[in-house]
């Protein structure tokens, strides 16, 4: 698939026909706009609310729904970067497999990851580094038609044009893998951790507001017990938490709605959480 470039991004976006291997979109015009005008309009909007962080998050947690549903929400997490994105050379991208059952965790083989934006570079040369970690593989069909790192390229792309990605999915792996991981790509302030997870599936709007608001606090109380019931990307959640708690990042809640807050309907509700982390 040959998607339009987007030529003012520059930096690291470049066209997709300057890689030998890429993993082409799987899921636009489903979860957000295929046409490159429209994303661009999209991602901008939910990037013009105020997130109210009070300082350059080190690590972000941002849900991965359709843009209808989580845009506003994830919009708010990415505002917390402000002009700091622009500086970004790396984004470690962290995600639950929806699709594929795997032990531990998997790293792609291609050279890019495609959206109608352009083509966004990977970091080979951290790849190649993490192949080295205990429950680390390197498989492309976990990210085959994974959606929950693919729906946040389009704001990276917007934010830090000259960033390359790290892309992981987590299947069955534990808090020490993940945070292993984690703790090899983190880097100084040119490397982003972003962490892609919704809450609790398919409650009332009521029952997702509580469940959905103790998950929040275990979150910020870096807590790595969370388990599928209140978090898809518990996984990845409980391995951050380890490795925030190492490294003694502050953490805030930035936004916290449900699909019955952005998409009206409030009888089977989604919950999206923003979280930033920074150095206390």
């Amino acid at each position: 698939m040959n998607s339009p470039f987007n030529e003012s991004s520059g930096g690291a976006i470049e066209a997709a026909k300057s890689f030998s291997t890429v993993r082409p979109p799987a899921v636009a015009g489903l979860f957000y706009p295929e046409d490159p005008h429209d994303l661009r309009a999209a991602v901008a909007s939910y990037l013009g609310a105020s997130s109210g962080m009070s300082g350059m998050p080190k690590a972000l947690i941002v849900p991965h729904a359709g843009y209808i549903y989580s845009g506003p929400v994830a919009g708010i997490a990415y505002a917390s970067l402000r002009s700091g994105a622009r500086s970004l050379r790396r984004v470690i991208l962290l995600g639950p497999s929806h699709r594929t059952w795997l032990r531990g965790l998997a790293l792609p083989s291609v050279e890019a990851f495609e959206t109608p934006l352009g083509a966004v570079p990977v970091a080979q040369s951290l790849v190649a580094e993490l192949r080295r970690l205990p429950g680390v593989v390197v498989s492309d069909e976990p990210h085959a038609l994974e959606h929950s790192l693919e729906v946040q390229l389009p704001f990276i792309q917007h934010l830090a044009p000259d960033a390359a990605i790290v892309p992981i999915v987590a299947g069955n792996a534990t808090p020490a893998e993940v945070a292993a991981v984690i703790d090899a790509t983190w880097g100084g302030d040119e490397t982003l951790i972003v962490v892609s997870s919704d809450l609790s599936h398919y409650n009332s709007y009521v029952t997702a507001r509580a469940i959905d608001t103790v998950t929040a606090q275990a979150i910020l109380e870096g807590r790595e017990d969370l388990e599928s019931q209140q978090a898809c990307g518990c996984v990845v959640l409980n391995g951050l938490a380890r490795a925030r708690r190492k490294r003694r990042l502050h953490g805030e809640l930035l936004d916290l709605r449900n699909s019955g807050d952005t998409a009206g309907d409030k009888q089977r509700v989604v919950g999206y959480g923003a979280f930033g982390f920074h150095d206390a």
